[in-house]
């Protein structure tokens, strides 16, 4: 029994020597500085950091290290800068203040920094002072050009898509063209009163004689008619509780001019003071009708200001901006938080894609596609030559200034059309009102058609439209004689049989845009096609999928369009060089088609 407990005792104190070395091991041995020559740390061997590394030694950062004069401090060095940033992108960490503690703490950005330190103020003051669009579009381009060089890409395929981002701005600071033209209508009745005031008191104390002034005429600006004409329809629909009508005409805003109102304050003003005419302030003191009058056309002055600020802002190609980031645009985005259709302020983000890697990036802040696609190309062109081939986009971009575009710079056109899926209804097969159901025929280089009823539809005459930089041309055919036929119900549009009888078919062809159209759909629905199809798919979608979803990428953090389109391009260029470590991995391979086709 007494063997037992010595046994025992023993055991509990061994027990409590352990515990006491495991709190001295932890506790007293530490220190703030390791020495880890016992110890050696080392980064995996596949590290994409390594990729970036060797990427980067090839690269000519001449355009870059131009930003810097070389007097004063010399700083952090900008290629260093660079690198990190890209790194960071290439993690999907976008927030400088991450970015600035994983350079004390993470191994693989000491190893970037060689253990410097940069702050944030070092990181914000090159992206916003030093680092251009230009100079990552370079930069992007020399990574691009190696690539080509071993086999990854051609430069002679462009797969574009495009996305909207919600900007770094307030959702509820929206300013819109139809509240602002409905606001300015009333402002323009109100100072058209003032006018009539004005020009009444200045002959009724015959001011107009002794200080030699003439009747005031109030200014005119075009397109308030419109504006006043749809206001007039919205209030008797919003008696009857139908859907208001959009208001956003363009107007005239140079014929705003509050410059004219001074002009009277400044009549008033010399009236006042040839007779003696003080103007008071504050409580309990009458203001006289000069003064009155005078105050009320400050204030309208600085109201017609203030929406002619506005006007400008948004320029003619948009319809709203965000007073929190003004070159935001308003527009329906697909994650709704509120779930009512709310619009946000966006950018639209384009991408022209080629085997996974990000060619070119685009940001704008219109809401549609039709006006993103020429850029594109014309970077393209710009940065390597002629060598476009080809390029493949859904039917945002289908457009006769796109289409017409390509063909001048013979690249071919893979562009599906807005009326691809009507195309293959039975309505518009048998719609006999088209001209593209109806036979043509060709006579001595003169074109007729024939409708369903064996008609003749004879060349009229030719109109033209100016759009915004070309010209559109239609040609007009028409059937000389119409009466007699049972379809005209189906033939012409909107038929009344009461107002309609003596009514001939009447058409407009704008046969240069039906020519393209047509050659982009042959193109679409050939084997090529088809297959240009499935990889802009699977590599444009799929990149926006990875950007938004794995990446949560969804909103910018930076402000304006050129720092929106930094702060996106460094984020492409980290996902090339990630693409590039894949490919030099074996983790990637280029997309060939499905599997079940190839065999096919």
């Amino acid at each position: 029994m007494a063997n037992h407990n010595h046994l025992s005792s023993a055991t509990c104190y061994n027990v409590a020597m352990h515990k006491h070395d495991y709190y001295n091991q932890f506790f007293e041995l530490g220190q703030q500085k390791i020495n880890f020559k016992f110890y050696e740390l080392s980064l995996p061997d596949d590290d994409p950091v390594f990729t970036l590394k060797n990427v980067m030694e090839e690269m000519d950062f001449t355009a870059l290290l131009a930003q810097y004069s070389g007097k004063g401090k010399s700083g952090f060095n900008p290629i260093m800068k660079y690198g990190v940033l890209t790194y960071a992108n290439m993690r999907g960490i976008r927030e400088i203040d991450r970015i600035v503690e994983l350079c004390k703490r993470d191994l693989a950005f000491i190893w970037l920094t060689q253990g410097e330190q940069p702050k944030r103020d070092a990181f914000y003051g090159f992206i916003n002072d030093k680092l251009t669009g230009e100079i990552l579009d370079d930069l992007n381009y020399q990574l691009l050009r190696r690539l080509k060089k071993e086999g990854y890409i051609t430069l002679e395929t462009l797969f574009v898509d495009g996305t909207k981002m919600e900007a770094n701005a307030n959702r509820y600071t929206f300013v819109w063209r139809g509240t602002l033209n409905y606001h300015l209508a009333r402002l323009l009745d109100t100072i058209d009163s003032l006018y009539h005031r004005y020009n009444g008191f200045l002959k009724e104390n015959r001011y107009d004689e002794k200080y030699r002034l003439g009747n005031a005429q109030m200014f005119v600006i075009d397109g308030m008619d419109k504006v006043r004409d749809i206001i007039e329809k919205n209030r008797k629909r919003k008696l009857t509780k139908h859907k208001k009508l959009s208001n956003n005409s363009i107007i005239e805003i140079d014929n705003c001019s509050p410059l004219d109102l001074l002009k009277l304050q400044k009549n008033l003003s010399a009236i006042a003071d040839g007779e003696g005419i003080g103007f008071v302030y504050g409580r309990g003191r009458k203001k006289s009708e000069i003064q009155q009058l005078y105050e009320e056309l400050e204030a309208c002055g600085r109201k017609l200001m203030e929406y002619k600020d506005h006007f400008e802002i948004m320029g003619k190609e948009r319809n709203s901006y965000s007073k929190t980031d003004l070159e935001a645009t308003f527009m329906r985005m697909k994650d709704d938080h509120m779930r009512n259709g709310q619009l946000k302020a966006a950018y639209n983000v384009q991408i022209a894609v080629e085997n996974y890697f990000i060619i070119h990036g685009y940001v704008s802040n219109d809401r549609t596609d039709y006006n993103t696609l020429i850029p594109i190309v014309q970077k393209h062109i710009k940065a390597f030559d002629e060598g476009l081939k080809e390029l493949t986009a859904d039917s945002g971009y289908c457009s006769e200034k796109n289409l017409l575009f390509l063909k001048e710079h013979n690249i071919e056109s893979y562009i599906k059309l807005q009326d691809h899926e009507q195309r293959k209804s039975r309505a518009y097969k048998e719609n006999i009102g088209k001209y593209y159901n109806m036979t043509v025929r060709l006579i001595e280089d003169e074109r007729y058609y024939i409708c369903h009823d064996g008609r003749e539809l004879r060349y009229i005459r030719t109109e033209t439209k100016e759009m915004e930089d070309y010209t559109q041309t239609f040609e007009v055919y028409g059937c000389a004689d119409c009466s007699g036929c049972e379809h005209k119900e189906k033939c012409l549009y909107k038929y009344d049989p009461q107002k309609d009888a003596d009514k001939n078919k009447v058409m407009k062809i704008n046969e240069r845009w039906e020519e393209l159209k047509e050659k982009s759909h042959a193109n679409i629905q050939s084997e090529k096609g088809i297959l240009n199809r499935q990889i802009r798919s699977i590599q444009t979608e799929g990149h926006f999928g990875d950007i938004k979803e794995n990446d949560d990428f969804r909103r910018f953090n930076h402000r304006s369009t050129e720092k929106v389109y930094k702060e996106f391009m460094l984020y492409a260029i980290g996902r090339n060089i990630n693409k590039y470590h894949r490919f030099l991995n074996s983790k990637l391979q280029t997309f060939k088609g499905k599997k079940e086709e190839n065999i096919a």
